[in-house]
């Protein structure tokens, strides 16, 4: 009966129950209607269901740049207004409950499609209430914080509300039904001297399917937690915090240069026989080191063979004869 009910309620509500991005607030300074001027804005406030449409990314006219960048420094608090038809009116009917996640992209002038986004911030349900109810308690306004790190320069920030109200059949098996995406996307130029640059390269087309538990969600049925779609929020603080800088050679020792060694010779002797001669290394010879006492080292002396001396002792005789 609760279901029967409430899907009644749902259904009755679904066609005025819509909503649009009307503007920004950068650190609670309203920026004005930014509707076709920095948001790229759709012609009406109808939701995406089809996970394969381009329309997925940033709604209709997504891929039709606007004239105007938002100024924001990383690091800032920007605010995400929304409206249902009027600035300041009921923002969005309460049976469209679900989930409010950003994401951030690189700047392009295309449609935001292909594996280009990171998410920054993301609020589904925290036991009590969903991420729409505070939406709408609070006027239509949605704080998030842009990463402190992030690196200057142009983006595309999309922001999504997911409504949960026909969740319970998906859009591929009953068109009629299907969960609903409302998406938006900020054109912003960012300051600041932050280095990280989003790289979770998330595609919605490819990413995002029927099976998601956080896109089929029956919100009729009793549940006790949600798992929002996609990846964790980037952690934008350590991308690219890699130590990129050459590791430093370890310290070497030169190497002691080999000698370089002759081969024996064979020398034939007066008597016939062959006389091995051992071989000489050059390479080898160094003078003699001083002595650390400062005194002289005598060079090592000369050993004379025995056949040489009993030579010179024969001789020594003969002379002596």
């Amino acid at each position: 009966m609760r279901y029967a009910i409430a899907s009644v309620l749902a259904l009755a509500s679904s066609v005025s129950a819509h909503t649009l991005m009307y503007g920004v607030w950068v650190n609670g300074v309203d920026q004005g209607d930014g509707r076709n001027a920095y948001i790229r804005s759709p012609p009406n406030n109808s939701p995406v269901k089809d996970l394969a449409s381009p329309d997925l990314v940033c709604n209709v006219n997504g891929g039709k740049a606007v004239p105007n960048f938002l100024s924001a420094a990383a690091g800032d608090t920007l605010t995400f207004e929304w409206y249902h038809n009027t600035r300041g009116d009921d923002i969005v009917d309460l049976s469209h409950l679900g989930p409010i996640i950003t994401w951030v992209a690189e700047y392009t002038e295309g449609d935001g499609t292909g594996a280009i986004w990171s998410k920054i911030d993301e609020d589904g349900y925290d036991g009590s209430k969903w991420a729409v109810e505070k939406l709408v308690a609070n006027g239509g306004k949605y704080d998030f914080t842009l990463p402190a790190s992030l690196a200057a320069g142009k983006y595309l920030i999309r922001q999504e509300i997911i409504a949960h109200h026909e969740s319970d059949a998906t859009f591929n098996v009953n068109p009629a039904r299907g969960a609903q995406f409302y998406p938006s996307c900020v054109q912003v130029e960012v300051t600041g001297s932050g280095s990280a640059v989003p790289d979770q390269n998330f595609d919605f087309n490819v990413g995002y399917t029927y099976a998601d538990p956080g896109i089929h969600f029956n919100l009729y049925n009793g549940y006790t937690s949600y798992t929002i779609p996609g990846p964790e929020v980037w952690d934008a603080a350590s991308a690219g915090s890699g130590d990129s800088s050459p590791s430093s050679p370890a310290a070497s020792t030169p190497a002691t240069p080999e000698p370089s060694v002759t081969e024996p010779t064979a020398v034939p002797t007066t008597a016939g026989s062959v006389e091995t001669v051992a071989p000489t290394t050059l390479a080898t010879v160094t003078r003699p080191a001083a002595s650390t006492t400062g005194e002289a080292v005598r060079p090592t002396p000369t050993r004379v063979s025995p056949c040489k001396r009993r030579k010179r002792n024969m001789k020594k005789r003969t002379h002596a004869l």
